[in-house]
């Protein structure tokens, strides 16, 4: 006869674990606390008499997954969980690390924690360079923004109506003096960041390329075919993928949607239905690509150059999903322009139907390798 479920409850910070664990019907009891490491963790799970009938839980955070891997690798069943949604009660004010503990243990025995998916380390680390990207695209827009306000405050201003950040814009810039050499050495070293920056970004996408290439064929076919939607170029895929996952982890589109956090939140009561503004609870590196791709289908339906480009090589029920986005779409954003619905919420629409095509486009890549495995 199998050992009696132990449920674990974790509370992990960069140098401690707080541990806590519940048995049976007793109440949860602490075990103190523990240095965050890895002699430290084996140790905690010979006390707790080995990984058998173990159930261990910590929530998402900083500390990223290595504990888990680490408790996999020793043969124990982990959850990593969701912080926002572990059950909390109204009238709690008090808060450490102990008490958490505690409250992760109780949660994970009456199963009220919801688990969070675990990127492998192929996803992780492609995600880490989508996100370095990411970070990088933010530094630009401030460092460009510095520089333009540094101009303003001289009464010195780009031609009304020309494009900033063009070769043209690129040489007013570089014609700029100032008579003090204080100024201008500020001024040469804002300009000095906007370049690193550029510089910076195009080392991270020659990068993101190199990695692409040596990914496992699922991601690769699904990169691939990501791209036959109308808006969803390579970094966009890519970003797409990262974030994601596989989409055949989710069971329905709407699975995905409300992952995205584009879903719009309810509260509802009796006979009354009220909604809101979308959630915005799910990962707002997905929600970001998503939107700004849903700008691509206020144009009408066409296989333009770069679109008939990404498609070459592709499996006519991918291409076929990737047109079927763009009419359903088109009209989709049309129709809600012409019943005078705000351009923000037509976009959000939009891309909360377009993941619906990437699940599906994730569905038919799965099934096409598998039967090509299969042959």
């Amino acid at each position: 006869m199998g050992k009696a479920t132990r449920f674990v409850g974790l509370d992990v910070h960069a140098e401690t674990i707080a541990v806590a664990v519940a048995e049976g019907t007793q109440d949860a009891r602490s075990l103190g606390s523990i240095p965050n490491g890895e002699d430290y963790v084996r140790r905690l799970i010979r006390k707790l008499g080995g990984p058998e009938g173990l159930r261990v839980c910590y929530e998402a955070g900083p500390c990223g997954y290595v504990l888990y891997w680490q408790l996999v690798g020793l043969g124990v069943e982990c959850l990593v969980v969701a912080p926002t949604l572990v059950p909390v009660r109204p009238g709690d004010r008090v808060k450490t690390d102990k008490r958490d503990a505690l409250k992760l243990a109780r949660s994970l025995r009456a199963g009220e924690l919801t688990a969070v998916w675990v990127p492998d380390a192929e996803h992780e680390a492609l995600r880490d360079l989508v996100r370095a990207r990411e970070a990088a695209k933010s530094d630009q827009l401030r460092a460009r923004h510095r520089v333009q306000k540094f101009l303003l405050r001289q009464g010195r201003r780009w031609q009304a109506g020309k494009k900033a950040w063009t070769q043209a814009h690129a040489l007013w810039l570089s014609h700029q003096q100032f008579e003090q050499s204080a100024r201008q050495a500020a001024y040469q070293d804002y300009l000095h960041e906007v370049r690193h920056a550029r510089e910076r970004i195009e080392e991270l996408e020659r990068l993101i390329d190199e990695t692409i290439e040596h990914v496992p064929e699922p991601m690769r076919a699904l990169i691939d075919a990501l791209q036959a939607l109308r808006g969803v170029g390579r970094l966009s895929a890519t970003t797409i993928v990262a974030e994601v996952g596989p989409p055949t982890r989710f069971a329905r589109p709407r699975q995905l949607m409300g992952y995205s956090g584009v879903v719009p939140s309810e509260y509802s009561s009796g006979s009354k239905i009220s909604k809101g503004a979308i959630t915005k609870a799910g990962n707002a590196h997905l929600r970001r690509v998503l939107v700004e791709a849903a700008w691509a289908y206020q144009h009408p339906p066409a296989l333009y150059g770069a679109l008939t480009r990404r498609q070459k090589g592709l499996s006519a029920e991918v291409r076929a999903i990737g047109w079927k986005a763009q009419q359903r779409l088109y009209a989709r954003y049309r129709r809600l322009q012409a019943r005078g619905k705000p351009n923000q919420q037509v976009l959000i629409a939009v891309a909360r139907e377009l993941i619906g095509f990437v699940w599906s486009i994730g569905q038919t890549v799965d099934a096409e390798l598998r039967q090509r495995h299969a042959a």
